[in-house]
């Protein structure tokens, strides 16, 4: 019988030691981020000074994740040179550090004698497996949970590979 998808404030909080992310996409098409996006290509950039902002209820979520003790990762792998939102994405990626995560990027050329899942997710304590999925532009298709080991034994490998691979977020260099 299939799992039933948790809000992500259940999920986070169910996370005991670690939550990993791993994003493999050039674009996301997710309809919140339209608005910021859009923002982003007319000019607007968060005031790092300004924290009131930019700061939001998702990064309320990770600081208290990681303030329960909880290591929470991303790595995101990006074909270079970078999309514009993956630009976007640079950009704004502070405001997870400010939360607390740790964020590295990783060209996708030093991927490709990695083996990775076929979608993006979410791997919590290294047992349950949150797929994000995505339509052929971008959006949002749902999530799916998985409590499969030989699923989140794919997911931990590519993880620990692409983070080994990838670059700190702040000594990453946008091509």
């Amino acid at each position: 019988m299939p799992l039933s998808v948790p809000t992500w404030s259940d999920l986070l909080g169910s996370a005991e030691r670690t939550a990993v992310h791993l994003e493999m996409r050039d674009a996301y098409a997710v309809d919140y981020e339209t608005g910021p996006f859009a923002d982003w290509k007319a000019g607007h950039r968060h005031d790092p000074a300004d924290r009131a902002s930019w700061w939001r209820p998702w990064l309320d979520l990770i600081a208290a994740t990681v303030d329960r003790g909880v290591a929470v990762r991303r790595a995101r792998i990006v074909s270079e040179p970078v999309s514009e939102y993956t630009r976007f994405l640079y950009d704004g990626t502070f405001t997870n550090v400010a939360a607390g995560e740790e964020v590295r990027w990783l060209p996708r050329r030093q991927a490709s004698t990695l083996a990775l899942p076929g979608n993006d997710f979410w791997l919590i304590d290294g047992r349950l497996v949150r797929w994000n999925h995505f339509t052929g532009d971008g959006a949002s298709a749902g999530g799916e949970m998985s409590d499969d080991p030989a699923a989140a034994k794919l997911c931990a490998d590519a993880f620990d590979a692409v983070w080994e691979r990838a670059v700190q977020h702040d000594r990453y260099q946008i091509r």
